[in-house]
């Protein structure tokens, strides 16, 4: 939220002509109407201070969590791996070639690395700094389009809104696409506005280009496919056709190819399958084909909107109405950004593959769209939507800890217990900001309101999101680390039984050998079988060859293959242990039997 984008003084926006001059004069003199924008404006140092409370907190809450598999622990492995190979081309993970997606987040992890060195906030500060650019963007396309006070807003409610922020502190692609998709949008609104200068005009379409082609090697075509359909959406609905002439293509493309072009056509170069695997494969078939464990029902993003929302749910109704209403002007904004949240959420909807973080470009719309309904509506929906909110906080604080006493005697996990009370915390926050809003909004305190709100959406999502290492942590298996390292070795051979672990990959720094796993790993095995075992009994071979005269072993197995290994009679000793899996060693002599 950039402070000046955040400055509450709404004042017209300005062409720069002397008509615009002096209705801005006549408009000064004009006595202040006792208005719906009553309350206290907030003051810059405030701003200032909240901006930077924003950075700060964002980025420093960063390093608190585990890197939770499979997202995080994969896109650090492959940022590590291009990191220590020095080869920011083919991206590998595990060792082996791996295309699934272009290597814009494995550049940025790969570049913190090297300059901070490996770690959880390292890993992550990418996809933080891509959320604090997508609030800044919001913001600063509010103010330019609209008006100071609604880049303020549009700023507070992106800052807020549970699914933008908890994507910024998770280390996926999801962020990624979603901050250079927020910049091409809040460019594309800038530079069509109604009195932008042509300078202004090219400028800012070029930023809109160079973010269309970082989205691409963010995501791949889905970078570009959706904002160019947002366009062509719009310029049907909007019946101005001539916006593709506003566009300057001509230079746009020349700076979008020599954005996103050269790493496409170095990979190509160096490996000449990985075009028709990428761009068929990991784009057609999957959204056109079910099988990828990521199947759900056509409306289950419209589900998850309830929850990404907070605290900004009750107006989700009002934001949409808002769209609809045509402004004056040629160029129609509240329509774009109404097309822009619409498409993108049925383009996802009908996708055979559907994931939580896939519709997060599209709060960035409803951002601004939300701070047009805070700035227009009356004292009653304020008050609706912080009563919301209070809600929301109580049910929270009565629903887990009923949830686990209805439940059988210690049949609740232990995790589940450990992460009661940062939910509890956490709707605690939402409870007393609703109710503090309320009363804010019934004495029409409007930018009082509007921040106490984006505060406990803050706070209590930080919460939320920090309160998940109890999961986290367990998933990661990070507990086993102490004992494997105390006997790993350079040359100790590290295997992995039928199953890959994302995040103890990247914690220990080092591939494993994968023994009857496939998944994710098809394609680069196809082009390179040897770095894997396909079968158990050829692991089994290995293993007990090396027992006998060759280097160490360790493998992490599952429960199912070590008892297997039990009743094949193959010598092991158990090293370490958690609930989803087990250590082993082929050296006998060395600690427990």
């Amino acid at each position: 939220m950039s402070p000046d984008a955040m400055h509450g003084r709404a004042r017209r926006p300005s062409t720069g002509g002397a008509g615009d001059a002096l209705l801005d004069d006549a408009l000064a003199a004009r006595p202040a109407a006792p208005s719906r924008r009553a309350g206290a404006t907030l003051s810059p140092a405030l701003l200032w201070m909240l901006f930077g409370g924003f950075v700060l907190v964002t980025l420093g809450a960063l390093g608190v969590r585990t890197l939770v598999p499979p997202d995080e622990g994969r896109y650090a492995e492959i940022g590590r791996e291009m990191f220590v190979s020095g080869d920011w081309i083919t991206t590998r993970l595990n060792g082996i070639k791996y295309f699934e997606k272009p290597p814009l987040q494995a550049w940025m992890n790969a570049l913190t690395f090297t300059l901070f060195g490996l770690g959880e906030w390292q890993a992550r500060l990418w996809t933080g700094v891509c959320g604090i650019l997508g609030v800044v963007m919001t913001a600063w396309a509010g103010r330019v389009v609209f008006s100071p006070r609604i880049g303020l807003y549009a700023g507070l409610v992106l800052a807020s809104t549970l699914f933008w922020l908890a994507a910024g502190q998770i280390n996926s692609l999801d962020m990624s696409l979603s901050g250079m998709m927020a910049t091409c949008l809040a460019a594309v609104l800038i530079a069509q506005r109604d009195g932008a200068t042509a300078g202004q005009r090219r400028a800012w379409m070029l930023v809109a280009w160079a973010a269309m082609a970082l989205a691409a090697l963010a995501k791949g075509l889905v970078g570009v496919v959706l904002p160019g359909a947002v366009l062509v959406l719009y310029g049907a609905a909007a019946r101005d056709w001539r916006v593709w002439t506003r566009l300057h293509m001509g230079k746009g493309l020349l700076l979008f190819f020599a954005v996103a072009a050269p790493w496409f056509i170095l990979v190509a170069q160096r490996n000449p399958e990985q075009p028709h695997f990428f761009f068929i494969h990991e784009h057609f078939d999957r959204f056109l084909s079910p099988g990828h464990q990521r199947e759900g029902p056509w409306y289950a993003f419209i589900l998850l909107l309830l929850p990404g929302l907070l605290p900004w749910l009750g107006w989700l109704p009002h934001a949409l109405v808002e769209g609809a209403r045509r402004a004056p002007g040629r160029f129609q904004p509240r329509l774009l950004l109404l097309i822009w949240f619409a498409f993108i959420l049925v383009f996802f909807s009908m996708s055979s593959s559907k994931l939580p973080g896939y519709i997060v470009p599209v709060f960035p719309a409803v951002a601004l769209l939300t701070a047009l309904c805070l700035d227009a509506a009356g004292r009653r929906p304020h008050m609706v939507a912080a009563a919301l909110l209070a809600a929301v906080g109580a049910l929270l604080v009565v629903a887990v800890p009923v949830a686990l006493a209805t439940g059988a005697a210690g049949s609740a996990p232990h995790s589940l217990r450990s992460y009661q009370p940062w939910l509890m915390f956490a709707g605690c926050i939402l409870l007393v900001g609703g109710c503090l809003a309320w009363c804010q909004a019934a004495r029409v305190q409007r930018d009082q309101t509007v921040l106490t709100m984006a505060v406990a959406g803050f706070l209590a999502t930080h919460l939320i999101v920090a309160g998940f290492e109890v999961y986290g942590k367990d998933r990661a298996g990070t507990a086993l680390l102490p004992a494997i390292r105390a006997e790993l070795t350079p040359s100790t051979k590290l295997y992995a039984l039928g199953r890959y672990e994302q995040s103890l990959t990247f914690y220990l720094g080092r591939p494993a050998i994968l023994v009857e796993y496939v998944d994710e790993f098809g394609f680069g095995l196809r082009q390179e079988p040897g770095l894997a075992l396909s079968g158990l009994e050829e692991f089994v071979v290995l293993w007990r060859r090396d027992a006998a005269a060759g280097p160490p072993s360790m493998a992490i197995a599952s429960q199912a293959v070590y008892d297997r290994l039990r009743q094949r009679g193959v010598p092991m000793r158990l090293v370490a242990r958690d609930g989803r899996r087990i250590v082993i060693s082929n050296q006998l002599t060395k600690g427990l039997p």
